[in-house]
């Protein structure tokens, strides 16, 4: 038939499973893919098209004589195994995504003559958790107990993130793909993922997650950057992958938002789970982390109030509203620094729209309203 194209079998299961379909369900919910696999029929152009879009491949990978390799281009960490080989989809295109934007910004920023940040790397090979998070501190131009002065875990956050942006750290937040709502990226796949680099580090974070719980995260990729080591964490119930890296990193986070003298002055004044996590802007599971650590309790006290927790937060997260304004959650899915450094190379001419629209994922009328009106 006229526009059909030869396509390698090996090619169309790879794609499939690829995208995280199984073989059987997936071609009994699209019967021609089938026919296509046996040989009985070959698709069309448009069918192709159709098909590389439900499996999220570019067109020109299906003529390839075979499969290419695909390889995580950071170690990705599963709490209750070693380092993973693979992840999903989701999370491989959003590292892929992030790594583009790095590229760019790292470029542009060489180009314009900025320096390398000092604080990248800088305790590459010492493992004093406590010289790391007081370095931490002062590059962040943070006190011990900062976030005891702010009302709501929301503004302490943005007070974090603020500091941390000011450092030339892109922080960005999101839980599907760009900003693709049937592409959701799963907490219990990715939490949040770090790619060192010296000019541009970029820190990702699953905006899915519970929101008292990012803190965590947060501080976990900051001590990524300050060791030198990129990588990618699922974290399940707050606890790191058996790594001597990841360990460290957790550590560092504890002391850097929970420091053990603070802990346990506030700790001694009243006992409470609800009260230290008020007073520290960080969920209850993390105070209880922090009380594990510390020794207050035993780890099956610590799993027995994880899950009780995890009911109550997800019964909160049903009840919620899933709507929200989209250039305010583009603000933080894009970073106001990398937004900035965007904007700015298009004004004087060293970036083209057409490049600009997909470094940010907006095309359009809709790049052009976020930065005239929203940015």
């Amino acid at each position: 038939m006229k526009n059909e194209v030869n396509v390698n079998v090996n090619i169309l299961t790879w794609a499939i499973d690829r995208a995280g379909y199984e073989l059987q369900t997936f071609t009994e919910k699209f019967p021609k893919v089938q026919l296509w696999l046996i040989g009985e029929k070959n698709p069309t152009v448009k069918q192709l098209e159709e098909f590389s879009k439900k499996v999220h491949l570019p067109f020109g990978y299906f003529f390839l004589s075979e499969p290419p390799k695909e390889n995580l281009p950071i170690p990705f960490f599963r709490t209750n195994g070693k380092k993973a080989q693979k992840v999903s989809i989701n999370v491989y295109d959003t590292i892929l995504l992030l790594q583009q934007r790095q590229d760019w910004l790292k470029s542009y920023l060489i180009e314009n003559e900025f320096r390398p940040l000092s604080f990248v790397g800088k305790f590459e090979n010492k493992t004093d958790i406590k010289e790391i998070v007081r370095d931490i501190r002062r590059t962040l131009n943070l006190p011990e107990t900062w976030a005891s002065g702010f009302k709501t875990w929301q503004e302490a956050q943005n007070h974090l993130v603020s500091h941390i942006e000011d450092r030339g750290i892109i922080t960005v937040f999101n839980g599907v793909v760009e900003n693709n709502g049937h592409r959701i990226i799963p907490v219990d796949d990715c939490r949040g993922f770090v790619l060192v680099d010296e000019m541009a580090p970029f820190m990702f974070i699953n905006n899915s997650d519970w929101k008292s719980a990012q803190m965590f995260t947060i501080a976990h990729e900051l001590a990524h950057i300050w060791t030198g080591h990129s990588a990618g964490f699922d974290f399940r119930k707050l606890l790191p992958a058996d790594d001597p890296i990841e360990k460290l990193c957790d550590k560092v986070a504890a002391e850097f938002l929970v420091p053990e003298i603070a802990f346990n002055k506030v700790w001694r004044l009243k006992p409470s789970f609800s009260h230290a996590s008020r007073f520290f802007k960080v969920s209850e599971i993390v105070i209880a982390r922090r009380a594990l650590d510390i020794g207050k309790m035993s780890k099956k006290e610590f799993f027995a109030f994880y899950n009780d927790y995890s009911k109550r937060e997800f019964l909160k997260k049903d009840n919620q509203s899933s709507g929200g304004d989209f250039y305010a959650t583009t603000r933080k899915r894009l970073s106001m620094t990398f937004a900035s450094h965007v904007n700015n190379a298009v004004k004087s001419g060293n970036l083209l729209y057409r490049d600009a629209y997909k470094l940010t994922s907006l095309k359009g009328d809709t790049f052009q309203n976020f930065f005239s009106k929203h940015f």
